[in-house]
């Protein structure tokens, strides 16, 4: 098919994105749900970034794969996702590991996530794949990318940033020439490529990948055939393009979408608790790195219906008030004062209680007395009268999951061995 420069390339593709991710740096936060079902800034999942991203770059078919602890994942998908309508050629598909090429394999990796499902991608016929990981906040436009892959004739496009060659260890890194295109491909090495006139910095990958989808069956099929394959994007896919095709890397700085008050492209892998915890804060300053309140690039959620946030009492020592911070519907903060906290829905926060640098998750009760300084609460726990966190590190990391940074992270089966002692 043959497409005129003016009609967007998106109208033919399918978003097809991989979520089964276990998370387990997260910790107890993903105990229950998988890393692109939890929380973020207020009122979205993880996973809504690369949905919106989708949904705003004009694609109008998506897959969503699932694996590990999808239960909570799948519920916000089915109540928040649930708007399209296939008289309008759309399509929104949750694909879980249904053991449907074998009766006994799960999704063995990235790359097999797509391939056991190759027989419904058929029937609505895309002629691009767009490949995206669920679990990283960031807004970009793959339109763009899009238009450079079929520009550049490339059998896959990879997107990548620029990253500090002292952090490049942890993601999969690319050697590039003057053209973009992709010379060589490293999971995670210790000694990262230089970008070409940068030599302290380099090209990695984030997990996004467009393929004409005829070709990228073809590879999968291939791929599925080759003993000892880990049936991975990262580790297989992307290696045999960039020796035996044409593999070629699309930078993020030139497709992300920035409103005015964001200085920088934002891309943030919140995988480690100090991470997620400094990215929900973040957006408390008065000009975050992110701009959550974009209208011209939406972050599309389930949106739950909430009465307005309440804030009552208004006398010395008991007056309910939030300085730079972010509070949800249907939130009562009685006679309590945040600062640079981050509320999700329907919380409660009882009197001559003191939070500080607080990301509390939806449903919490946090009582009396309370004094709180970085932490992160769990969906629905509820603390006690008089319980003071973030100013006895000792004490806090016995009852707590501690991190390095000192930031405490608080669920309700702690506070449970918590009372009973």
């Amino acid at each position: 098919m043959s497409h005129r420069i003016s009609q967007p390339l998106a109208r033919d593709a399918m978003a097809y994105v991989l979520a089964g991710g276990r998370g387990s740096r997260l910790n107890e936060l993903t105990d229950i749900r998988a890393k692109p079902a939890v929380y973020f800034g207020g009122k979205a999942r993880i996973i809504d970034f690369a949905l919106s991203n989708a949904l705003n770059s004009g694609i109008r078919r998506i897959g969503v794969a699932t694996q590990y602890k999808a239960h909570s994942l799948i519920r916000h998908l089915q109540r928040g996702w649930n708007f399209f309508r296939p008289e309008r050629n759309e399509s929104f598909d949750i694909l879980p590991a249904s053991q449907r090429v074998s009766e006994t394999q799960w999704y063995d990796g990235t790359a097999d996530a797509v391939y056991q499902n190759i027989d419904i991608i058929e029937s609505y016929g895309p002629e691009f794949m767009v490949i995206l990981a669920g679990d990283h906040i960031y807004k970009m436009d793959y339109e763009l990318m899009l238009r450079q892959h079929v520009a550049s004739g490339a059998d896959v496009t990879v997107g990548c940033m620029e990253a500090p060659r002292a952090e490049a260890s942890g993601f999969g890194v690319m050697a590039v020439d003057t053209n973009h295109v992709i010379t060589d491909f490293i999971e995670k090495p210790e000694n990262p490529p230089a970008m070409p006139g940068k030599p302290d910095t380099s090209l990695v990958s984030m997990g996004i990948y467009v393929f004409h989808t005829k070709r990228l069956f073809e590879e999968l099929h291939r791929d599925a055939a080759t003993p000892g394959s880990t049936r991975d994007f990262g580790k297989d896919i992307i290696p045999y393009l960039v020796k035996h095709g044409k593999a070629v890397a699309h930078e993020f700085s030139t497709s992300c979408v920035r409103s005015e008050g964001e200085a920088q492209a934002y891309w943030r892998d919140v995988g480690t608790v100090d991470a997620y915890f400094e990215a929900n804060v973040d957006l408390t300053q008065v000009v975050p790195h992110l701009d959550l309140y974009d209208r011209s690039w939406p972050l599309w959620t389930y949106s739950e219906i909430t009465p307005p946030a309440k804030f009552v009492h208004d006398v010395e020592g008991r007056r309910g008030s939030a300085v730079s911070s972010l509070v949800s519907g249907g939130c009562i903060v009685s006679g309590a004062s945040l600062h640079n906290s981050l509320v999700f829905t329907e919380t409660h926060i009882h009197s001559y209680s003191a939070l500080d640098q607080a990301v509390i998750l939806p449903r919490c009760t946090i009582g009396r007395h309370v004094r709180m300084t970085k932490v992160v609460l769990d969906r629905g726990v509820t603390i006690p009268d008089g319980l003071v966190v973030g100013e006895d590190p000792i004490l806090d990391a016995k009852r707590f999951r501690r991190t390095a940074k000192g930031v405490c992270l608080i669920t309700q089966a702690m506070i449970d061995r918590l009372e009973a002692e």
